[in-house]
């Protein structure tokens, strides 16, 4: 790539214009030497041999010997001069390149990316080619930090750039924006558009492939996103806009990674109108959770076999005042990517147990667990502090995690698990068949339940259903002695089906859809199983009162992802 030339400060005018003078009075030095050595060297060298003792002779000699030392001075300043320029000039160009390049991986940096673009952009046009801008992200990479501590981090990125380089087509540039983002700018023939792809894939293979760092194998994935500038007659280099194709492969890249991480995406406009809207709905999402908005709704689970109700799941629900009811299956990941799912899933589960104090003792309540939040070493510290502050008792709580959460650091989740469980806690493994959790892991891991995945459940309603898989996980629970709650019932025959599959928990939209606190606070007091109801029975006496809720009306599908 080109480099521009640098510019030097006022100091380095000032040090050439005292090396200009210094030059000239040794100049002047050595034309006055000349001038005045032809007539006073001879009657020197006449006094010095005795063929003349005139009283100048003396003066004459002072004045050639003043005259030469002004010479050498004059000259010697130069000189000291010249070098001082030379390693000043010499420490501008480290400085510059220190501003320009990452000290880390030597990339260059945020600052000078953008003169890359402009070079390239200018190199584009003269070859008749376009430029491209792939945005590069490595996804996670907060968890290499977090289980290998922050020096592999450092060699995670050295390692990374180090390979990206290496795939560099000829005047090929590579920058590292900050932390875990780096960019590549290249020239590629505008015919050949198929180039940009295999260079994104090729550096997504080369990145991707495990490496031992420090004893340990890490294994990274990255999401790319990919914007173009094509000069044509119309469009020069000079109305590239580095900062607006930037933000074009940042979006085409966040693209990426909504659609599943490690795979590259190009820009196109319809992208820009979504990054509005996930902009849109970060910043709800920031207000909602100081204002308050999201509330805890919560979903019926009830006996199979005896239609008794026997608790309820919380589930999360945001309402903003401008963007509407936005559905959990949206808000939930965005809300996990930006690092703000543990804080809004306190705040729920904080109001959830407060409502859970009012109803009956019988009655349990589950939460479910984000993967993200199992990553917090002090998860479970939290959460026994914030039963500690509500005053709910353990022994009613169940908490949900699901199989993902087994394959990041299934050492720190047995931990988690049992330091909750001794506090009289419930764990349920939720969304079971979906994460390909083995046996093994089932009996080393000390779950109370199993919940099976709703995408199985849901399949019995087909008159040509299979319902062997399901039998297969009831099963399973009954050999490793774990009670089985079967989620997304939502009509009678795949009720009918689970009954006769033996003894179980059911929830789903036949028992009537999530509810917000004050509709189950109506509920539970008509059936007697609040604890301020007059006159309430015995737990025997109440567990047989609290019978299934009349189907719902409707079968209308929803989301209620769990917060």
């Amino acid at each position: 790539m080109r480099k521009t030339q640098p510019t030097y400060d006022r100091p380095s005018a000032d040090s050439e214009r005292r090396d200009f003078v210094t030059l000239g009075i040794a100049v002047a030095a050595i034309i006055l030497f000349v001038g005045t050595a032809g007539a006073v060297l001879p009657g020197i060298l006449r006094g010095w041999l005795g063929y003349s003792t005139s009283a100048s002779n003396a003066g004459l000699t002072s004045a050639l010997i003043l005259n030469i030392a002004l010479i050498i001075f004059g000259w010697r300043r130069h000189r000291e001069l010249s070098e001082e320029i030379v390693e000043r000039r010499a420490a501008e160009q480290e400085a510059l390149a220190l501003a320009r390049i990452d000290p880390l991986t030597g990339c260059l940096n945020r600052g000078s990316v953008i003169d890359a673009i402009r070079l390239t952009a200018a190199d584009a046009e003269a070859a008749g080619h376009g430029l491209a801008l792939i945005m590069i992200d490595l996804d996670d990479f907060k968890r290499i930090n977090d289980l290998h501590g922050h020096l592999v981090g450092d060699e995670v990125l050295v390692s990374v750039a180090d390979r990206i380089r290496a795939l560099l087509p000829a005047g090929g540039s590579i920058a590292r924006l900050g932390g875990d983002e780096f960019a590549v700018v290249s020239v590629f023939d505008r015919g050949l558009p198929d180039r940009v792809d295999q260079l994104a894939s090729r550096i997504i293979a080369e990145v991707s492939t495990p490496q031992t760092y420090d004893g340990s194998e890490v294994s990274i994935t990255m999401s790319v996103g990919i914007a173009v500038y094509l000069p044509n007659r119309t469009k020069r280099s000079a109305d590239c806009q580095p900062e607006e194709l930037m933000k074009q492969a940042d979006i085409a890249m966040y693209n990426a990674k909504a659609e599943g991480k490690n795979r590259h995406s190009w820009f196109a406009e319809e992208m820009e109108r979504e990054f509005r809207r996930r902009s849109q709905l970060e910043e709800g999402i920031r207000l909602g959770l100081n204002r308050g908005e999201f509330s805890p709704h919560y979903e019926q689970q009830i006996d199979l076999e005896t239609g008794r109700l026997v608790g309820f799941e919380m589930l999360a629900r945001w309402t903003s005042p401008t963007l509407g009811s936005i559905s959990p299956e949206v808000f939930i990941p965005i809300t996990e990517e930006m690092g703000l799912i543990g804080e809004l899933s306190e705040s729920l589960m904080r109001e959830a147990f407060a409502d859970a104090l009012e109803w009956d003792a019988s009655l349990t309540l589950s939460v479910n667990i984000s993967p993200v939040q199992l990553r917090d070493p002090w998860f479970a510290h939290r959460i026994l502090k914030l039963l500690l502050e509500t005053g709910f008792p353990g022994e009613r709580l169940e908490i949900e995690i699901t199989e993902n959460c087994l394959h990041e650091n299934i050492g720190v989740v047995r931990s988690m698990i049992t330091s909750l469980q001794n506090q009289g806690i419930q764990i349920s493994l939720d969304d079971f068949g979906t994460g390909y959790s083995s046996l093994a892991q089932l009996r080393s891991l000390p779950f109370d339940r199993l919940k099976i995945d709703r995408s199985f459940v849901m399949e019995l309603s087909r008159l040509d259903a299979n319902s062997e898989i399901v039998q297969a996980i009831v099963t399973l629970g009954k050999g490793l002695k774990m009670p089985v709650t079967a989620e997304g019932i939502e009509d009678a025959r795949i009720l009918d089906l689970l009954k006769t599959m033996g003894g179980m928990k059911g929830q789903g939209y036949l028992y009537g859809r999530p509810e917000p606190a004050d509709a189950v606070r109506e509920r539970l007091a008509s059936a007697g199983l609040l604890t301020s109801s007059p006159g309430k029975r015995d737990k025997g006496a109440v567990a047989g009162k609290a019978q299934v809720a009349a189907p719902a009306a409707s079968r209308q599908t929803g989301v209620h992802q769990q917060a």
